[in-house]
This record gives C-alpha cells, structure tokens and sequence, in this order.
C-alpha cells in the first residue's frame, strides 16, 4: 500500500515551500482499485485508496482523473460568490436581509423580497461545493466514496429547488402564475427534488461498473421530469414571446441549451468510448458535463439577478409576506428531508459493504470486476 512521505529539504532547492508538502504516491490503473471507483472507459488516473485523507486534501495539486472535475466547480463557485458580492455592492445589498444601503443611510434591514434570491445563491454554492468534494475525497475508501456520492446527490436536489423557487417568483409572467401548474409547482419541484437525490443514491448503491442503462435512466429520469417542471415559466415567456427589455431571457434560454448539451455528455461516455485509455486525464465525458454545468450556472445566475431586479418592487404585493416566508421554510425542510434519506442510504450501504467483505467480495477483489470490465468495452467497440 503506498504510503504518504514528507521529502527531505536540500540545500539546492530554491522553494521552501516546497518542503511543506508530502511527495504523492503516483496514480494507478483501473485494475489496482476496487471496482466500485471505476469509471467506464477510464482506464488510468486512479488514486490509490487507503491513506490518510491528508492526501487527498492534497491530491488537489495532484494531476489525476478527478482533477477538472474538481478544479471546475471550485473555480465556478468562486465566481458565483464573487459576483454575489459584487451584485450587492453595486445594487444596494438587500441580499440574506442585510440592507447596505438605504433611504435612511446605512444599516440592516430584512427584505423578503430578496430571500428566494439569497436561498438559490446558497443552492448553488451547495452543490458546486459538494460536488468538488465529493470529486476530491470519494476515493479514500469504498465508503467514503459511496458517502460522498450521496452528498453530491443531496447539492444537486438542493440546487433543484433553489432554481425552482427564483423562477417561480422572478422569472415567471403573471399569466402563467394563475395557471394550475403554478397551484401545485413549488410542492412539485420539491418533491421532485427529493425524488432526485433518491433515485440517485439508490443507483449508485444498487449498481456497479459496467453500469447498465438501467442506472442512467434512474438518475436522468426524475431529474429530467423536475427541470421541465423547473423551467417551465421560462417556456411560457419564450412560447408568448415576452421577452422584455432585458438580457434575461436570451440568458434563460443559453442556460437550457447549454444543460441540455451537459446531459447529453452526463448520458453518453463521449468521446471516451471511441478513445479507452487516451480521455482519463482531460477530456472525458463526465468533466465536459462539469464544464457545461458550471457555464449554465453562471448564465441562469445572471438571468435570474436580471429578473430579481424587475421584479423586487412589487414582488411582497404580489404574493404576500406569508407566502414568501412559506416558501422559505420549505427550503430547509427540503434539505433536511434529502439530508436523511442520504444518510438512510448510508446505512444500507454500510450493511451492503459488509456483506460484500464477508463473502469475500472485499476491496481487494478485483479480477472478476476487471473481466467484466474489459467485456463490456469490446461489446461497446
């Protein structure tokens, strides 16, 4: 088992920092870790498991399979703070109740009007966040992995109800909020969302590498069911053609096609399946979707500040303050109901991997794995 050394100073290097940090062990082939951390057609760029979590804190420095998936939502995340930051300086603040600006000076002040803004901007930081580590820390164990797996799952359902909520009250037109699907889209957007984050942690503790398309349509399918329901008060303004005086709209409609293009690489192991081997490091299917993902974020974030500007004025006299603080409640409830439906998961996944070692289907059983594997790559080819 690799072990995690400290390098020894010399007088001939010229960074001290340098000294500070472990020498990483080398990454290793598919066939040296559990079958459970493979990835279909990613035959290489593999952490080894089992060492102190140091390392993979520091396998951040560390070119591996993971490293854009990770640099990709970090980096996204960043933007996404810093242009909350920016919007509030630049707009008057008003976001999370802190006012910093107003008719009568500086100060705090609660504005309900900006609370579904302020719960989405934590939506998405949640999941960006949860995915970079999940990404960074799923290999230290088999446990681990499928621990983080359903973090990542419960920031992905979360950040479904955050886009739920601001286009509901920004981006929606007041035709499409007295239709029957505006009575019933909030409780359905989180039911979907908790439907989300469980159907995907049951795929990923019910099935293993090669996956079968049963697991993609598992996870695709109530996702994909919950962004219809999500983005339909867009769909309305497009179909109706109320486009505005804004950018936001053409923004709205980036963002569709651009998650639309990310699930199509989240559904298809492009081009790695026509190159096993030559798309570990960079370029597989998997971080074009983060790349994707990360771009349609930043274009909903500016759409949606857009229509919170139109809309902020008359947003409390249009639904009252009961019904914002309604929908405010319900978004950590929602995180509390995914939060233990992860760890529910956790638990069956903990008795499923110990059953797996006491039938001796452990983390160091590889072989049968690994002919499966490679079949099911010639049956692809």
């Amino acid at each position: 088992m690799p072990r995690v050394t400290f390098s020894c100073p010399t007088a001939l290097s010229l960074n001290p920092l340098v000294h500070l940090l472990p020498s990483l062990p080398p990454t290793m082939p598919y066939t040296s870790v559990p079958s459970l951390f493979w990835e279909p057609y990613i035959l290489s760029g593999y952490r080894p498991p089992g060492l102190p979590w140091r390392y993979y804190l520091l396998s951040l420095l560390q070119v591996h399979n993971e490293t854009v998936n990770v640099w990709s939502h970090l980096l996204a995340g960043v933007f996404v703070a810093l242009r909350v930051v920016l919007f509030s300086v630049m707009r008057g603040g008003g976001l999370l109740g802190v006012r910093l600006s107003g008719p009568e000076g500086w100060g705090l002040g609660v504005d309900l009007s900006s609370l579904p803004l302020a719960l989405y901007l934590f939506s998405s930081l949640t999941y960006l966040l949860c995915s970079a580590a999940t990404h960074l820390l799923h290999s230290h164990s088999d446990s681990a992995h499928l621990s983080f797996y359903f973090l990542d799952s419960v920031g992905m359902a979360v950040y479904q109800y955050g886009c739920a909520m601001v286009l509901y009250f920004y981006s929606s037109t007041p035709t499409w909020q007295h239709s029957g699907v505006a009575e019933v889209f909030l409780p359905s957007a989180a039911l979907l969302a908790w439907l989300s984050c469980a159907s995907c942690c049951f795929s990923k503790l019910r099935y293993l590498c090669p996956y079968p398309l049963s697991r993609k349509l598992c996870q695709l399918v109530p996702t994909g069911l919950a962004y219809l329901l999500v983005f339909s008060p867009v769909a309305h303004r497009i179909a109706n053609q109320l486009w505005g005086y804004t950018f936001a709209l053409p923004l709205h409609c980036l963002q569709g096609m651009l998650f639309l293009l990310a699930a199509f690489f989240f559904f298809f192991p492009i081009p790695e399946c026509c190159f096993p081997g030559r798309c570990d490091i960079i370029g597989h299917a998997h971080q074009i979707f983060h790349l994707l993902l990360c771009l349609s974020t930043l274009a909903q974030q500016e759409a949606v500040l857009e229509d919170f500007l139109s809309r902020r004025a008359s947003l409390v006299k249009e639904h009252g303050e009961w019904y914002l603080l309604l929908a405010g409640v319900s978004f950590p409830l929602l995180v509390l109901l995914c939060s233990m439906t992860a760890i529910a998961m956790r638990t069956q996944a903990h008795t499923h991997l110990m059953l797996r070692r006491g039938r001796g289907g452990g983390e160091d059983d590889h072989e049968g794995g690994t002919g499966a594997h490679m079949r099911q790559m010639r049956m692809d080819e």
